[in-house]
C-alpha cells in the first residue's frame, strides 16, 4: 500500500460487501470482462438494490476492489472457496483498496497480535482516528458523522471476519490465515500485511 494514497471515506457507502463481492467475482470468473460484469449485475439486479444507479456504483466498487489484489487466482477463490476463506480474501482486497483499512489492520490489529494484547474497544478506534486527524488534513476535514460511520464499518468488518464475536466485544479472537491467501501474499512480496492476519512466521 502506497503511503501517498489519499485516505477516502467511501467506506461509509461501500462497506465490506461480501455478498456483492462474491457475485462479482463469480461473473468475472465466468469469463465476463469488467463492463460486462457491471451490465449483468445491473440487468438482473443481482445485488437486490432499489435503484440501478446504486447497483452500478456498487458493482464498479466491487470490481475496483477485486482488481486491487492484482491476482486472478484470488478472485477465483472469492468465487469458489468456502465462505470463511472467501471473506478473508475479501478483507485483503479491502485492505489493498483502502489505505484507511490497511493502516488500521496493521497499526492497530497487527500490533495487538504482535504484543499478544487481545483487548479491543472504542478507545482503539478513537485513538486511531485522532492520530489520523492530526496527521492528515483531509481526514481532519471529515465530519463527526462520517468518522462515526467509518468506525461502525470497521467494527462490522472485524465481526464478519471473526476478529470480534459481535459489535460489543471487548477482545480480539486469534485468527487463522488460510494457506491460499498466505501463499498469494508471500508470492506478491506483501509480507508487511501478515501481522494483520495474526501471522508472524
Amino acid at each position: 500500500m502506497n503511503s501517498t494514497y489519499p485516505y477516502i471515506a467511501s467506506l461509509t457507502r461501500e462497506p465490506f460487501l461480501f455478498y456483492e463481492m462474491r457475485i462479482t467475482a463469480k461473473l468475472l470468473n465466468s469469463g465476463l470482462n469488467d463492463e460486462e460484469t457491471v451490465a449483468q449485475i445491473a440487468a438482473d439486479n443481482l445485488f437486490q438494490y432499489p435503484t440501478e444507479k446504486t447497483i452500478v456504483r456498487m458493482a464498479k466498487a466491487c470490481i475496483k476492489r477485486l482488481n486491487a489484489m492484482e491476482d486472478v487466482d484470488l478472485i477465483q477463490a472469492i468465487a469458489a472457496q468456502p465462505t470463511e476463506i472467501a471473506k478473508q480474501i475479501c478483507l485483503y482486497a479491502l485492505m489493498k483498496q483502502s489505505r484507511l483499512i490497511w493502516e488500521f489492520m496493521l497499526t492497530v490489529i497487527g500490533e495487538k497480535y504482535r504484543l499478544k494484547d487481545s483487548s479491543f474497544g472504542r478507545i482503539d478506534l478513537n485513538t486511531y482516528f485522532i492520530r489520523l486527524q492530526e496527521q492528515d488534513n483531509s481526514v481532519a476535514s471529515w465530519s463527526e458523522g462520517t468518522i462515526a460511520k467509518l468506525k461502525q464499518v470497521i467494527v462490522k468488518t472485524l465481526v464478519e471476519n471473526e476478529y470480534l464475536d459481535d459489535v460489543r466485544a471487548d477482545h480480539l479472537n486469534p485468527v487463522y490465515l488460510y494457506p491460499i491467501l498466505e501463499n498469494a501474499i508471500r508470492s506478491h512480496g506483501d509480507l508487511t500485511v501478515l501481522p494483520a492476519f495474526n501471522c508472524f512466521s
